[in-house]
């Protein structure tokens, strides 16, 4: 048996709660699972559903630290998204205002891909499957 059954979540910690509230769910069109404000930590919480199931958290905190660089700081590199139309992604995406990268190729697979940031900067790339 797997020590591992699946991908639950992954956290974002967030600079501005409402931008990236709009964004993750106005934007990149995911539903919100739950929202809880925690006065004890002046912190907001949101969960986000994935298609196809795990999360995305989405954390304000006062006074986190800025990303130190992009995109090769040690840590987490990139959040990637599957789409089966890149250029319709693309084109939504550029519609909504949010630049996105020229697209690649990736020379294993030969899938095409792109990179665009969410509104603190955190790589998020596209994958056509």
């Amino acid at each position: 048996m797997p020590l591992l059954t699946a991908f639950h979540h992954v956290a974002i910690i967030a600079s501005d709660y409402a931008r990236s509230k709009a964004f993750y769910t106005e934007v990149l069109g995911l539903s919100v699972i739950a929202e809880t404000y925690r006065a004890e930590r002046d912190s907001w919480k949101l969960d986000l559903a994935l298609p196809g199931g795990g999360q995305i958290e989405l954390f304000t905190f006062p006074d986190a630290p800025p990303r130190p660089t992009r995109p090769e700081a040690q840590g987490l590199r990139h959040l990637c998204f599957a789409v089966s139309d890149l250029d319709a992604a693309v084109a939504e995406l550029e519609a909504k205002g949010v630049t996105v990268e020229p697209i690649r190729l990736d020379e294993g697979t030969g899938a095409r891909f792109t990179f665009f940031a969410d509104p603190d900067g955190l790589p998020l790339e596209l994958y056509e499957t």
